[in-house]
């Protein structure tokens, strides 16, 4: 085994940009860049390998058929399939308000996983805003009534979105990203997505985009988020950096390293991903080394020593 470089599966969704062309250099004949797969075993868009003797095979077809498993440790024995789905998302306008199910939902409804998910932004333009959950606690009844009559965004809870800010995202959460957010999102294994409300947009088909009106009646928290957002999360200062922890919850363990040296990883029960943010760096194995830099997604198989050497921004997440 040894560390796997990514090639993203790129979706053209109508509210995205061009920023992961221009910026993080993405090849794709597609307009709209609106989403970059970056570490995706995922029916609906794989990540491909780009480097060593198992190039050009996906990212599922290397751990489960060449690898047979091995390589994702001892914390992944819990989950049926890959547990994680992690992606880079330009939002050049608003996304549809949307939720998603828990897992014994999902399982009931369609199969597979439900969806938590965490997002940390890239970068925001001046006076952006993130839909995240209600401004107070609502009945069922009235969540259902002004999904009917036209008057959801009323109740909903708009917050400032700026460079830097991280968001807890559980399942059953409404939420939506707004226009001119550049966001990292981690997340579970998951496309289970209900949409709400996506202000009257027409599809690719000419019609009007499909909404899910009765599954998330079902599963939304008609709440006020109570999970800390925006500039949360401890910071360390370290010889080789600073490490800020974005997230820590029974599916996944997210931080946040600004590295200017040298650092050192072998996480024996988990696989790591190592998302680059920006900069470059070399990660150095026995085996090998291979050079990094913006846009870049590197899966590290568990129990495989790795030494990170460089100055760059990267997001490291483990299970």
């Amino acid at each position: 085994m040894y560390p796997l470089l990514l090639k993203p599966t790129i979706k053209d969704y109508i509210w995205g940009g061009t920023r992961l062309k221009k910026e993080f250099g993405f090849k794709t004949d597609k307009k709209i860049a609106a989403e970059a797969w970056e570490l995706s075993c995922n029916k609906d868009g794989d990540s491909f390998v780009i480097n060593g003797p198992l190039a050009e095979k996906t990212l599922r077809e290397v751990i489960f058929g060449n690898w047979k498993g091995e390589g994702l440790g001892k914390k992944a024995e819990k989950f049926n399939d890959f547990p994680l789905l992690i992606k880079l998302i330009d939002a050049a306008d608003r996304l549809s308000v949307q939720v998603h199910p828990d897992d014994n939902y999902a399982l009931k409804h369609g199969g597979g996983f439900g969806k938590t998910e965490m997002w940390y932004v890239i970068d925001a333009e001046e006076n952006s805003e993130i839909l995240y959950g209600l401004k107070t606690n609502v009945s069922k009844e009235e969540f259902e009534q002004r999904i009917k009559n036209g008057t959801l965004l009323e109740i909903c809870n708009y917050v400032p979105a700026k460079k830097g800010d991280v968001f807890f995202i559980p399942s059953g959460t409404l939420h939506a990203i707004g226009k001119g957010i550049l966001i990292a999102e981690i997340q579970q294994n998951s496309n289970a997505t209900y949409r709400v409300y996506d202000y009257d947009r027409i599809g690719k088909d000419g019609k009007p985009r499909e909404l899910h009106i009765n599954q998330a009646i079902d599963v939304t928290k008609r709440e006020h988020p109570s999970i800390p957002y925006g500039n949360v999360g401890k910071l360390e200062k370290f010889s080789f950096g600073e490490v800020r922890e974005l997230a820590d919850c029974e599916l996944f363990d997210v931080k946040l390293i600004e590295l200017r040296g040298k650092i050192e990883f072998c996480e024996k029960e988990s696989f790591i991903s190592l998302l680059i943010l920006d900069g470059q760096a070399t990660a150095a194995y026995d085996g090998g080394e291979i050079p990094l830099k913006k846009g870049n997604s590197l899966f590290v198989p568990a129990a495989l020593p790795l030494t990170l050497s460089g100055d760059l921004t990267v997001i490291k997440t483990t299970l």
